[in-house]
Protein backbone atom coordinates (compact mmCIF):
# COMPACT_ATOMS: atom_id res chain seq x y z
CA UNK A 1 0.00 0.00 0.00
CA UNK A 2 1.36 3.45 -0.86
CA UNK A 3 1.69 6.24 1.64
CA UNK A 4 -0.93 8.17 -0.34
CA UNK A 5 -3.47 5.58 0.61
CA UNK A 6 -3.31 6.73 4.19
CA UNK A 7 -4.32 10.33 3.37
CA UNK A 8 -7.98 9.85 4.13
CA UNK A 9 -7.50 7.59 7.11
CA UNK A 10 -4.84 9.03 9.41
CA UNK A 11 -4.97 12.37 11.17
CA UNK A 12 -2.05 13.81 13.15
CA UNK A 13 0.66 11.43 11.93
CA UNK A 14 4.37 11.64 11.15
CA UNK A 15 6.42 9.83 8.50
CA UNK A 16 9.46 8.09 9.99
CA UNK A 17 12.22 6.41 7.94
CA UNK A 18 13.53 3.24 9.52
CA UNK A 19 17.08 1.84 9.44
CA UNK A 20 16.26 -0.29 6.42
CA UNK A 21 14.98 2.70 4.50
CA UNK A 22 11.33 1.73 4.86
CA UNK A 23 8.84 4.49 5.60
CA UNK A 24 6.43 3.97 8.47
CA UNK A 25 3.54 6.06 9.69
CA UNK A 26 3.56 6.95 13.41
CA UNK A 27 0.30 8.27 14.75
CA UNK A 28 0.40 11.26 17.11
CA UNK A 29 -2.11 11.50 19.92
CA UNK A 30 -5.20 13.44 18.99
CA UNK A 31 -5.36 16.96 20.46
CA UNK A 32 -7.08 17.10 23.87
CA UNK A 33 -9.71 19.64 24.82
CA UNK A 34 -8.51 22.57 26.90
CA UNK A 35 -11.62 23.67 28.77
CA UNK A 36 -12.65 24.29 32.36
CA UNK A 37 -15.49 26.01 34.19
CA UNK A 38 -14.16 29.42 33.14
CA UNK A 39 -14.11 28.73 29.37
CA UNK A 40 -16.28 31.11 27.31
CA UNK A 41 -17.03 30.47 23.62
CA UNK A 42 -18.31 33.07 21.18
CA UNK A 43 -20.98 32.03 18.60
CA UNK A 44 -19.38 29.84 15.96
CA UNK A 45 -16.15 29.35 17.96
CA UNK A 46 -14.75 25.80 18.21
CA UNK A 47 -13.82 24.12 21.46
CA UNK A 48 -10.13 24.89 22.17
CA UNK A 49 -7.67 21.97 22.16
CA UNK A 50 -4.04 21.39 22.94
CA UNK A 51 -3.30 22.13 19.29
CA UNK A 52 -4.40 25.73 19.93
CA UNK A 53 -2.11 26.16 22.94
CA UNK A 54 0.86 28.52 22.56
CA UNK A 55 4.24 26.90 21.83
CA UNK A 56 6.61 28.28 24.46
CA UNK A 57 10.34 28.31 23.87
CA UNK A 58 13.27 28.81 26.21
CA UNK A 59 13.07 32.55 25.57
CA UNK A 60 9.54 32.75 26.98
CA UNK A 61 10.75 31.44 30.35
CA UNK A 62 13.78 33.67 30.88
CA UNK A 63 14.20 37.16 32.33
CA UNK A 64 17.17 39.44 31.72
CA UNK A 65 20.08 39.84 34.14
CA UNK A 66 18.82 43.32 35.04
CA UNK A 67 15.33 42.03 35.85
CA UNK A 68 16.78 39.11 37.82
CA UNK A 69 18.93 41.49 39.87
CA UNK A 70 15.90 43.65 40.69
CA UNK A 71 13.83 40.63 41.68
CA UNK A 72 16.59 39.33 43.96
CA UNK A 73 16.96 42.78 45.53
CA UNK A 74 13.27 42.77 46.43
CA UNK A 75 13.30 39.26 47.92
CA UNK A 76 12.23 39.40 51.54
CA UNK A 77 14.34 37.88 54.26
CA UNK A 78 12.66 34.87 55.77
CA UNK A 79 10.27 35.97 58.51
CA UNK A 80 10.09 34.65 62.06
CA UNK A 81 6.82 32.76 61.37
CA UNK A 82 8.42 31.05 58.36
CA UNK A 83 11.47 30.04 60.41
CA UNK A 84 9.21 28.60 63.11
CA UNK A 85 7.23 26.75 60.43
CA UNK A 86 10.42 25.19 59.00
CA UNK A 87 11.47 24.05 62.47
CA UNK A 88 8.05 22.52 63.14
CA UNK A 89 8.10 20.73 59.78
CA UNK A 90 11.53 19.25 60.53
CA UNK A 91 10.31 17.89 63.88
CA UNK A 92 7.23 16.09 62.51
CA UNK A 93 7.08 12.29 62.47
CA UNK A 94 4.55 9.81 61.10
CA UNK A 95 2.94 8.35 64.23
CA UNK A 96 1.49 5.42 62.27
CA UNK A 97 4.82 4.27 60.86
CA UNK A 98 7.29 1.94 62.45
CA UNK A 99 10.24 3.59 64.20
CA UNK A 100 12.69 2.67 61.46
CA UNK A 101 10.28 3.74 58.70
CA UNK A 102 9.37 7.14 60.09
CA UNK A 103 9.87 10.03 57.69
CA UNK A 104 12.31 12.78 58.60
CA UNK A 105 9.66 15.47 58.66
CA UNK A 106 7.31 17.46 56.44
CA UNK A 107 8.36 19.49 53.39
CA UNK A 108 8.14 23.21 54.27
CA UNK A 109 8.70 24.73 50.82
CA UNK A 110 6.46 24.45 48.93
CA UNK A 111 4.27 22.86 51.57
CA UNK A 112 1.14 20.83 50.94
CA UNK A 113 -2.32 22.01 51.96
CA UNK A 114 -2.37 19.23 54.58
CA UNK A 115 0.86 20.48 56.16
CA UNK A 116 -0.38 24.07 56.07
CA UNK A 117 -3.67 23.08 57.73
CA UNK A 118 -1.99 20.92 60.36
CA UNK A 119 0.36 23.75 61.31
CA UNK A 120 -2.60 26.07 61.85
CA UNK A 121 -4.02 23.58 64.34
CA UNK A 122 -0.61 23.51 66.05
CA UNK A 123 -0.76 27.30 66.50
CA UNK A 124 -4.30 27.04 67.84
CA UNK A 125 -3.20 24.43 70.36
CA UNK A 126 -0.86 27.06 71.82
CA UNK A 127 -3.81 29.35 72.56
CA UNK A 128 -2.63 32.20 70.34
CA UNK A 129 -4.90 35.09 69.44
CA UNK A 130 -6.92 34.74 66.25
CA UNK A 131 -5.26 37.83 64.79
CA UNK A 132 -1.80 36.39 65.52
CA UNK A 133 -2.62 33.05 63.90
CA UNK A 134 -4.00 34.77 60.79
CA UNK A 135 -0.88 36.94 60.58
CA UNK A 136 1.49 33.96 60.89
CA UNK A 137 -0.41 31.82 58.39
CA UNK A 138 -0.59 34.70 55.93
CA UNK A 139 3.18 35.23 56.09
CA UNK A 140 3.84 31.52 55.56
CA UNK A 141 1.48 31.29 52.59
CA UNK A 142 2.95 34.44 51.05
CA UNK A 143 6.45 32.92 51.27
CA UNK A 144 5.46 29.98 49.04
CA UNK A 145 6.39 30.04 45.32
CA UNK A 146 3.89 31.55 42.90
CA UNK A 147 1.41 28.94 41.72
CA UNK A 148 2.28 26.57 44.58
CA UNK A 149 0.53 28.22 47.51
CA UNK A 150 -1.51 25.92 49.77
CA UNK A 151 -5.30 26.17 49.92
CA UNK A 152 -6.46 28.24 52.91
CA UNK A 153 -10.08 27.08 53.02
CA UNK A 154 -9.50 24.11 55.34
CA UNK A 155 -7.42 26.09 57.81
CA UNK A 156 -10.00 28.90 57.85
CA UNK A 157 -12.70 26.38 58.79
CA UNK A 158 -10.59 25.30 61.77
CA UNK A 159 -10.01 28.93 62.68
CA UNK A 160 -13.76 29.63 62.62
CA UNK A 161 -14.30 26.81 65.14
CA UNK A 162 -11.37 28.04 67.23
CA UNK A 163 -12.80 31.56 67.24
CA UNK A 164 -16.17 30.24 68.39
CA UNK A 165 -14.76 28.10 71.20
CA UNK A 166 -12.06 30.50 72.39
CA UNK A 167 -13.53 33.94 72.93
CA UNK A 168 -10.44 35.12 74.76
CA UNK A 169 -8.41 34.40 71.62
CA UNK A 170 -10.31 37.26 69.97
CA UNK A 171 -9.28 39.74 72.60
CA UNK A 172 -6.96 42.43 71.29
CA UNK A 173 -5.09 44.34 73.95
CA UNK A 174 -4.99 47.96 72.80
CA UNK A 175 -1.87 50.06 73.31
CA UNK A 176 -2.02 52.62 76.12
CA UNK A 177 -2.98 55.94 74.43
CA UNK A 178 -0.25 58.54 74.85
CA UNK A 179 -2.53 61.55 75.05
CA UNK A 180 -1.16 65.05 75.65
CA UNK A 181 -0.92 64.65 79.46
CA UNK A 182 1.46 61.74 78.78
CA UNK A 183 3.25 62.63 75.56
CA UNK A 184 4.17 66.17 76.69
CA UNK A 185 6.17 65.04 79.79
CA UNK A 186 7.94 62.49 77.56
CA UNK A 187 8.84 65.16 74.99
CA UNK A 188 10.03 67.59 77.65
CA UNK A 189 12.07 64.95 79.49
CA UNK A 190 13.78 63.85 76.26
CA UNK A 191 14.53 67.43 75.23
CA UNK A 192 15.81 68.35 78.70
CA UNK A 193 18.47 65.64 78.44
CA UNK A 194 20.39 67.96 76.12
CA UNK A 195 21.64 64.96 74.17
CA UNK A 196 21.23 64.57 70.40
CA UNK A 197 19.23 61.37 70.93
CA UNK A 198 16.86 63.36 73.16
CA UNK A 199 16.45 65.99 70.43
CA UNK A 200 15.65 63.22 67.95
CA UNK A 201 13.22 61.42 70.24
CA UNK A 202 11.38 64.64 71.14
CA UNK A 203 10.91 65.29 67.42
CA UNK A 204 9.73 61.71 66.87
CA UNK A 205 7.15 61.93 69.66
CA UNK A 206 5.81 65.31 68.56
CA UNK A 207 5.65 64.17 64.95
CA UNK A 208 4.13 60.77 65.77
CA UNK A 209 1.38 62.31 67.88
CA UNK A 210 0.47 64.96 65.29
CA UNK A 211 0.97 62.74 62.22
CA UNK A 212 -1.15 59.88 63.61
CA UNK A 213 1.21 57.57 61.78
CA UNK A 214 2.04 53.94 62.13
CA UNK A 215 5.66 53.34 63.20
CA UNK A 216 6.70 51.98 59.81
CA UNK A 217 5.31 55.12 58.14
CA UNK A 218 7.29 57.35 60.50
CA UNK A 219 10.61 55.62 59.93
CA UNK A 220 10.18 55.26 56.17
CA UNK A 221 9.87 59.02 55.62
CA UNK A 222 12.72 60.92 53.97
CA UNK A 223 13.89 64.46 54.69
CA UNK A 224 12.82 65.27 51.12
CA UNK A 225 9.25 64.26 51.99
CA UNK A 226 8.91 66.99 54.61
CA UNK A 227 8.52 70.76 54.12
CA UNK A 228 8.56 72.96 57.21
CA UNK A 229 6.80 76.35 57.19
CA UNK A 230 6.39 78.81 60.06
CA UNK A 231 3.04 77.42 61.18
CA UNK A 232 2.86 73.93 59.66
CA UNK A 233 4.66 70.86 58.41
CA UNK A 234 3.71 69.50 54.98
CA UNK A 235 4.30 65.76 54.53
CA UNK A 236 4.32 63.93 51.22
CA UNK A 237 3.38 60.32 51.98
CA UNK A 238 4.15 57.91 49.14
CA UNK A 239 1.87 55.20 50.53
CA UNK A 240 0.41 53.81 53.72
CA UNK A 241 -1.39 50.66 54.81
CA UNK A 242 -4.68 51.63 53.17
CA UNK A 243 -3.37 53.69 50.24
CA UNK A 244 -0.83 51.49 48.45
CA UNK A 245 -1.15 53.17 45.07
CA UNK A 246 -2.06 56.66 46.16
CA UNK A 247 0.39 59.33 47.32
CA UNK A 248 -0.96 61.88 49.81
CA UNK A 249 0.01 65.41 50.82
CA UNK A 250 -0.76 66.00 54.50
CA UNK A 251 -0.74 69.35 56.29
CA UNK A 252 0.12 69.18 59.99
CA UNK A 253 -0.70 72.52 61.59
CA UNK A 254 1.58 73.44 64.47
CA UNK A 255 0.39 73.65 68.08
CA UNK A 256 1.59 75.73 70.98
CA UNK A 257 2.10 72.66 73.16
CA UNK A 258 3.91 70.06 71.02
CA UNK A 259 5.68 72.75 68.91
CA UNK A 260 6.23 70.38 66.02
CA UNK A 261 7.82 73.02 63.79
CA UNK A 262 10.48 74.02 66.33
CA UNK A 263 11.32 70.51 67.41
CA UNK A 264 11.52 69.10 63.87
CA UNK A 265 13.68 72.03 62.75
CA UNK A 266 16.03 71.49 65.67
CA UNK A 267 16.46 67.83 64.72
CA UNK A 268 17.07 68.64 61.06
CA UNK A 269 19.60 71.33 62.04
CA UNK A 270 21.47 68.68 64.04
CA UNK A 271 21.60 66.41 60.99
CA UNK A 272 22.66 69.30 58.74
CA UNK A 273 25.57 70.09 61.08
CA UNK A 274 27.01 66.74 59.95
CA UNK A 275 26.23 67.38 56.29
CA UNK A 276 23.09 65.24 56.25
CA UNK A 277 20.39 67.04 54.25
CA UNK A 278 18.62 64.15 52.55
CA UNK A 279 17.76 60.51 53.16
CA UNK A 280 15.90 59.06 56.17
CA UNK A 281 14.16 61.66 58.34
CA UNK A 282 14.65 59.67 61.55
CA UNK A 283 17.88 57.68 61.79
CA UNK A 284 20.27 55.97 64.15
CA UNK A 285 22.84 58.00 66.08
CA UNK A 286 26.25 56.99 67.34
CA UNK A 287 27.23 57.54 70.98
CA UNK A 288 28.82 60.89 70.09
CA UNK A 289 25.61 62.10 68.45
CA UNK A 290 26.85 61.68 64.91
CA UNK A 291 24.32 60.16 62.46
CA UNK A 292 25.17 56.55 61.74
CA UNK A 293 26.00 55.81 58.11
CA UNK A 294 24.81 52.82 56.15
CA UNK A 295 28.35 51.44 56.38
CA UNK A 296 28.57 51.69 60.16
CA UNK A 297 25.23 49.90 60.48
CA UNK A 298 25.81 47.37 57.71
CA UNK A 299 26.52 44.47 60.03
CA UNK A 300 23.57 45.10 62.34
CA UNK A 301 20.83 46.17 59.96
CA UNK A 302 21.59 45.58 56.33
CA UNK A 303 18.01 45.96 55.20
CA UNK A 304 17.15 49.18 57.03
CA UNK A 305 20.56 50.82 56.66
CA UNK A 306 20.34 54.40 57.96
CA UNK A 307 16.60 54.14 58.56
CA UNK A 308 15.41 53.54 62.09
CA UNK A 309 13.70 50.22 62.59
CA UNK A 310 10.11 50.44 63.96
CA UNK A 311 10.98 48.57 67.12
CA UNK A 312 13.55 51.26 68.02
CA UNK A 313 10.74 53.82 68.37
CA UNK A 314 8.96 51.28 70.54
CA UNK A 315 11.99 51.07 72.82
CA UNK A 316 12.37 54.87 72.99
CA UNK A 317 8.71 55.29 73.92
CA UNK A 318 9.08 52.81 76.79
CA UNK A 319 12.30 54.46 77.94
CA UNK A 320 11.03 58.05 78.09
CA UNK A 321 7.65 57.01 79.52
CA UNK A 322 9.47 55.49 82.48
CA UNK A 323 12.05 58.30 82.66
CA UNK A 324 9.24 60.85 82.93
CA UNK A 325 7.81 58.94 85.92
CA UNK A 326 4.56 58.13 84.15
CA UNK A 327 2.28 55.26 85.12
CA UNK A 328 -0.20 53.57 82.80
CA UNK A 329 -3.25 51.42 83.46
CA UNK A 330 -1.84 48.00 82.59
CA UNK A 331 -2.15 48.29 78.83
CA UNK A 332 1.14 47.92 76.91
CA UNK A 333 3.28 51.03 76.41
CA UNK A 334 4.23 50.98 72.74
CA UNK A 335 5.00 53.31 69.85
CA UNK A 336 1.44 52.74 68.63
CA UNK A 337 0.41 54.70 71.71
CA UNK A 338 1.40 57.90 69.86
CA UNK A 339 -1.18 57.18 67.15
CA UNK A 340 -3.71 56.01 69.73
CA UNK A 341 -3.07 59.09 71.88
CA UNK A 342 -3.73 61.55 69.08
CA UNK A 343 -6.86 59.67 68.04
CA UNK A 344 -8.10 59.50 71.63
CA UNK A 345 -7.61 63.25 72.13
CA UNK A 346 -9.54 63.93 68.91
CA UNK A 347 -12.38 61.66 70.05
CA UNK A 348 -12.48 63.36 73.46
CA UNK A 349 -12.76 66.67 71.58
CA UNK A 350 -15.87 65.21 69.86
CA UNK A 351 -14.35 64.56 66.43
CA UNK A 352 -16.70 62.51 64.26
CA UNK A 353 -16.02 59.02 62.90
CA UNK A 354 -15.36 60.51 59.46
CA UNK A 355 -12.97 63.16 60.80
CA UNK A 356 -10.98 60.55 62.68
CA UNK A 357 -10.98 58.27 59.65
CA UNK A 358 -9.44 61.08 57.58
CA UNK A 359 -6.93 62.17 60.22
CA UNK A 360 -5.63 58.65 60.82
CA UNK A 361 -5.94 57.53 57.20
CA UNK A 362 -8.07 54.51 58.08
CA UNK A 363 -9.78 52.67 55.25
CA UNK A 364 -13.07 54.22 54.23
CA UNK A 365 -15.84 52.87 56.41
CA UNK A 366 -13.42 51.30 58.90
CA UNK A 367 -15.13 50.56 62.26
CA UNK A 368 -11.94 51.31 64.23
CA UNK A 369 -12.44 55.08 64.73
CA UNK A 370 -15.96 54.51 66.03
CA UNK A 371 -15.40 51.36 68.10
CA UNK A 372 -11.95 52.10 69.54
CA UNK A 373 -12.02 55.88 69.99
CA UNK A 374 -15.33 57.71 69.47
CA UNK A 375 -17.67 55.35 71.31
CA UNK A 376 -15.41 54.88 74.39
CA UNK A 377 -14.92 58.67 74.58
CA UNK A 378 -18.67 59.24 74.61
CA UNK A 379 -19.29 56.46 77.12
CA UNK A 380 -16.58 57.84 79.38
CA UNK A 381 -18.35 61.18 79.60
CA UNK A 382 -21.62 59.74 80.81
CA UNK A 383 -22.16 57.60 83.85
CA UNK A 384 -25.69 56.28 84.19
CA UNK A 385 -25.05 55.53 87.86
CA UNK A 386 -24.61 59.26 88.45
CA UNK A 387 -28.42 59.36 88.49
CA UNK A 388 -28.47 57.08 91.52
CA UNK A 389 -28.35 59.04 94.81
CA UNK A 390 -25.24 58.43 96.87
CA UNK A 391 -25.97 56.11 99.75
CA UNK A 392 -25.55 57.63 103.18
CA UNK A 393 -25.57 55.44 106.27
CA UNK A 394 -28.56 56.02 108.54
CA UNK A 395 -27.97 58.42 111.39
CA UNK A 396 -25.54 60.61 109.46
Amino acid sequence: MSVDAFDDEIVDAELVEGEDGAVAVVEEPAPRLLVDQHTILYPGQELPTTADAPRYTDLDLRVSRETAALLKATDRAETGPMKAFRKWCAEQRDENAEEEDQATGRVPMPCTTATFTEYSRHLMSKGLKVSTIKNYMSQIRRAMPVGKKPDSSEYLQLLALYRKDNKRALRVKQAFPLTLPYVMPMIEKAEASGRPIGIRDAAIFAFGYRFLGRSIEDVDLLIEDVTIADDRVVVWLAEDKNHKDEAQTLILMDREDIQLVRRLRRWLEHLASFGVTDGPLFRHLLMNGKPASAETRAKKARKRGEHLRPHVINERVKYWFAAAGLVGDGRPITSHGLRAGGATDLAEAEATDEELEEAGRWAKGSPIPRKVYVRPAKNGKRDLFAKVPVHKPSGT
